[in-house]
């Protein structure tokens, strides 16, 4: 099935520059498919689907890449997600993992403005924060605790399984896997992350693996994410100082595995915590784990590490210091100048050794600094602004290039599975077509056309149609439909934008007269026409848009109408995969 478009650009989004929390998401790839490796053998012949089924998970629609809108308020930054990497993912276990990647639909709130309070809050099993290119963020954990006896999944206790030392062999190359509602998520370094967005990575096209690059690092690495709490996360390395002097260097974990080694215990029979978990379970030492031995090896749980803070150096007789002997705190991170904050910030960091092997505790440790008010939502419950509309509903576009002769080239931004019609005119007034049903994949579509005779000639690209897609709107259901339009399977739900006033603000009942509606919020270009406009339950005619802001409708007030005010609304048909756009004003006439 595919569906008509009615208009080149659909929304236009605002933006508030100078908020990394709005500028650092990874939004290039949102018009681009995801897709995944099944197998090896696929991965190898480079055989990606954008469409899989184990039985299980179903991703029976394509579905886009990562995230797909961003709002804001002075509070808070929403970001809406499929969850799906923009690189390539899979394939996990060899072929043999039971779980398969599909479009979680989440939409996700992180604080503008971080709390740090005094008692610190545990890391709960899922989401803790989302990385910029919309993949989730989850903490070292895989689920499973000692409860005295043996290991229960998604239980609470003392002893914590760690994710990359029990489940790392289900790891992608990405770094990354999904639980089984389909939520592909990273518990340690996001290694095709990184080097998509420049980070001391390197990727051979032949295995389709990623690598830490063996070459002097130059850069301080990129932001990676948003961690629940409203501070970010960073790739690996930083500035040596935290005023950022000092030149760059690998952030040190504040953690020692208990093997005897830096002042640490050695751990054997694991009848006493940490002191770092101590003081976060608010429990004594004596909470006794298994004991060390090939079905429980040193290294297997979370606890199995000390904290070098909590530690003496044998060489100074003193406690290890932050910033002297290590870089980051028992939460992995610390304060500090980075390039998106000259003035410094509280930042995590992605810990590695030096071959890029993921180091204890990954990406966080097993307690947030700040507080961790950021969570997954199902609307919004203020006003907001909207900084980014992306994949299906994207602005188009374009740029003209001189060819040889009489060529010129055109390029547009283009949505995989759209289809674009391109037109000339010498007058803005006349269009010709010049190419119609133009399928291009990827981000970007080009093509050639001829000149036009006049001396200056116009161009326009229109998007006609959209094949089906898995829309990142609605609920997630471990796969399935989705999509544009009625018979999309999904889709959005309509949309509500303020108005900003109605004109005449009341009327006598039985008259007759014109009514000016003016848009606030997102206002939809001049050339989409609004379907309806209401008072009340009342009905306008000659609905038209008589500027890019107001709308003016007639209306006939029934003499027999109950006096009192009624909301007014003006209602447009919405974007590809979205339902209307309803602009309303509570209360916003009067019928006298």
């Amino acid at each position: 099935m595919k569906v008509q478009l009615a208009s080149l650009v659909l929304f236009v989004a605002t933006t508030l520059a100078g908020d990394p929390r709005l500028d650092s998401w990874l939004t290039t790839n949102s018009g681009k498919y995801a897709r995944i490796y099944t197998t090896p053998a696929n991965q190898a012949a480079g055989n990606a689907v954008s469409t899989w089924s184990n039985g299980t998970q179903t991703q029976a629609l394509p579905a886009y890449a990562g995230v797909q809108e961003l709002f804001s308020s002075p509070l808070w930054v929403y970001i809406r997600t499929t969850g799906l990497g923009s690189h390539t993912m899979g394939p996990w276990a060899n072929g043999n993992f039971p779980n398969l990647p599909v479009n979680r639909k989440a939409l996700y709130r992180l604080p503008r403005v971080p709390n740090v309070p005094v008692t610190k809050t545990l890391t709960g099993l899922g989401v803790i924060g989302y990385l910029v290119d919309g993949v989730a963020l989850y903490d070292g954990r895989d689920a499973f605790v000692w409860n005295g006896t043996s290991e229960t999944p998604n239980g609470t206790g003392y002893w914590n399984r760690e994710a990359y030392v029990n489940e790392g062999s289900t790891f992608d190359p990405a770094m990354a896997h999904q639980e089984p509602t389909g939520t592909y998520h990273y518990h340690a370094s996001p290694v095709a992350l990184r080097y998509l967005l420049g980070d001391h990575m390197t990727y051979n096209s032949g295995t389709k693996t990623y690598k830490e690059a063996s070459t002097p690092v130059e850069r301080h690495s990129p932001l990676l994410g948003w961690v629940r709490d409203g501070f970010p996360i960073y790739g690996p390395y930083g500035y040596s100082m935290t005023n950022g002097s000092g030149g760059l260097s690998r952030m040190l974990s504040g953690y020692q595995l208990r093997n005897g080694q830096r002042g640490s215990d050695t751990l054997t029979d694991r009848a006493t915590l940490p002191a770092w978990a101590q003081r976060l379970y608010g429990v004594s030492a004596g909470q006794r784990g298994p004991v060390v031995s090939t079905a429980y090896p040193l290294g297997r749980y979370m606890e199995d590490n000390a904290f070098l803070g909590d530690l003496t150096n044998a060489l100074t007789g003193k406690a290890y210091l932050q910033g002297v002997d290590f870089d980051l705190d028992v939460s992995n991170g610390r304060w500090c100048v980075t390039p998106e904050y000259p003035e410094g910030t509280y930042a995590y960091f992605v810990t590695i050794a030096t071959d890029g092997t993921p180091v204890f505790p990954y990406n966080i440790g097993r307690a947030f600094h700040g507080s961790p008010t950021g969570t997954a939502v199902t609307t919004f419950s203020e006003a907001v602004s909207t900084n980014f509309v992306g994949g299906p509903t994207s602005s188009l576009v374009s740029s003209l290039t001189p060819s040889t002769g009489a060529q010129v080239t055109l390029r547009w931004t283009a949505v995989e599975g759209g289809s674009y019609q391109i037109e000339s005119s010498t007058n803005l007034a006349v269009w010709t077509t010049n190419a119609t049903a133009v399928a291009v994949t990827g981000s970007f579509g080009s093509n050639s056309v001829t000149t036009m005779a006049a001396p200056h000639s116009f161009y326009r690209i229109r998007q006609t149609e959209l094949a089906t897609y898995d829309s990142a709107v609605g609920t997630a259901d471990n796969g399935g439909g989705g999509g544009p339009g009625p018979n999309g399977g999904g889709g959005m739900g309509p949309i509500e934008q303020p108005l900003a006033s109605v004109s005449p603000p009341s009327a006598a009942l039985g008259t007759v007269l014109t009514v000016t509606f003016t848009l606030g919020g997102m206002v939809p270009p001049p050339e989409i026409i609004p379907s309806s406009a209401l008072l009340g339950t009342l009905t306008g005619t000659s609905v038209r848009r008589a500027s890019p802001t107001t709308v003016t409708a007639n209306f006939s007030l029934p003499a027999n109408a109950a006096a009192g005010p009624v909301n007014a609304a003006v209602v447009f048909p919405g974007p590809p995969g979205m339902g209307s756009v309803t602009f309303s004003l509570a209360n916003g006439f009067i019928f006298r």
